[in-house]
């Protein structure tokens, strides 16, 4: 049976203090549950309506589940809409990142709203880039918002919080290229991208930090053919990486 203290846990979890007091976190909608289903993640309980929980019996046969209405789900969650279920999943362990010799990485800068964090993810995804490492202050990975819009991309990209001044350091210590997003650069439709390394994308309004610009082994810019002053972060993360891929293809 679905009690208080279980709605007052779900409510609770909106928040970050509350998220990383417990280590769990929220995941909501027929989408991002079916994804969770198949990763590392482990649900601690699951909140499903009854049509969702036939459709996927098989899958939530080890899984403690309450049943509950649309409306009860909807007015627990974040999601306008939610006729599917909302899972109270533990957080994963942080640990150090591997990265490999022929690994493309993303680096964060400050990247302070979560819809562009859940975008730049879901961009990381379907470009196979399976490591983003994120400033300090860069909007927290198990915010809804951020799961919600990465559209279950979240089980597949792992999110590092690190200090970034060490790991670009260390980057370059290793000879990892790392390619700065900048409004000034050099053009990504004329240069040869390296067969991996590190694209460095700055905080929405301040662009890349001034302290930072010392890693940088090129500094990179999206050419611009209108009047916009600038591009919103995720989308200049999916065209800088759709052209790095590309040049890779045709090496």
């Amino acid at each position: 049976m679905f009690t208080k203290n279980q709605a007052k846990l779900v409510k609770s979890l909106q928040n970050k203090k509350d998220r990383e007091k417990l280590g769990l976190f929220l995941v909501e909608g027929a989408k991002s549950v079916k994804e969770l289903l198949n990763s590392d993640f482990e649900i601690d309980f699951l909140l499903a309506t009854k049509g969702f929980f036939e459709k996927n019996r098989n899958s939530l046969q080890n899984i403690r589940c309450e049943i509950l209405s649309q409306d009860e789900i909807e007015k627990l969650g974040t999601l306008e809409s939610n006729d599917s279920a909302i899972a109270v999943v533990k957080q994963n362990s942080e640990r150090e990142p591997e990265i490999k010799n022929n690994e493309i990485v993303i680096a964060l800068d400050k990247i302070q709203d979560p819809g562009n964090l859940g975008t730049i993810i879901r961009v990381a995804d379907w470009y196979g880039i399976k490591k983003i490492i994120a400033s300090l202050d860069t909007a927290d990975f198990y915010n809804s918002k951020v799961i919600s819009g990465s559209m279950g991309s979240f089980t597949r990209v792992k999110v590092f919080y690190r200090d970034l001044n060490d790991f670009l350091s260390e980057a370059r210590a290793e000879s990892l290229p790392i390619l700065g997003a900048y409004l000034e650069g050099e053009d990504i439709h004329e240069i040869i991208f390296p067969q991996n390394g590190v694209i460095l994308v700055g905080n929405e309004s301040k662009g890349i930090s001034k302290d930072l610009e010392k890693f940088v082994s090129k500094k990179i810019t999206i050419p611009s053919f209108g009047k916009a002053e600038s591009l919103n972060a995720g989308v200049a993360t999916a065209i800088i990486l759709d052209n790095w891929k590309r040049n890779i293809r045709l090496l």
